[in-house]
């Protein structure tokens, strides 16, 4: 599970101007429809051709858990792909992103300043160039870590140093220990 990937697409579906399909044999169809034909779903999700075809046709209505999971996670990701693209590029260039977090916070910074970590919960709005940078770094294959990093790089200069009105020596973030994240646009 990605924690900041997940967080990002979750900011962007708030978007979406119509629910996905919710049964299995619809987004089943769906998928298909997606990717021209029922060999490139089954090997998508790993299961028989056949099986997709039963769910397409209606044949079977409940998936066991773990493909319930990956077929709504595979729809999702693909689901109305103008809309999602108009949000991020919104956040991107004029919106910016908010985040929401509790977390163990702490930074590098000259000696006789207290930089020892404490969870604190933050709700930030981080200006457009960072969203630009989260959304890239996400589309780019970045792992979690990647974007871990740019989201403590924002937190150090929107939150500690408040656009360079203060804590000017600030190193770096740390930013570890999460126990809650979420995105806004």
């Amino acid at each position: 599970m990605s924690l900041f990937g997940d967080g990002l697409d979750a900011a962007v579906q708030k978007a979406f101007t119509r629910p996905a399909p919710k049964s299995a044999p619809a987004r089943m169809r769906y998928l298909v429809k997606q990717l021209k034909g029922t060999k490139a779903v089954a090997q998508l999700l790993g299961i028989s051709q056949r099986t997709v075809e039963r769910y397409v046709k209606n044949q079977i209505k409940k998936p066991r858990p773990d493909l319930a999971e990956r077929l709504e996670r595979e729809v999702k990701k693909r689901w109305q792909p103008q809309i999602r693209a108009k949000a991020r590029r919104q956040a991107a260039t004029t919106g910016g992103i908010v985040i929401d977090t509790r977390a163990r916070m702490g930074y590098t910074a000259p000696i006789g300043s207290t930089d020892e970590g404490r969870v604190r919960h933050l709700t930030v709005a981080l200006p457009p160039h960072f969203a630009a940078r989260l959304f890239e770094a996400q589309e780019a294959g970045g792992t979690d870590q990647r974007l871990q990093e740019i989201a403590a790089e924002a937190l150090k200069e929107v939150y500690f140093q408040d656009g360079g009105r203060r804590a000017g020596s600030l190193e770096e973030v740390h930013f570890t220990d999460i126990e809650h994240l979420e995105f806004e646009l």
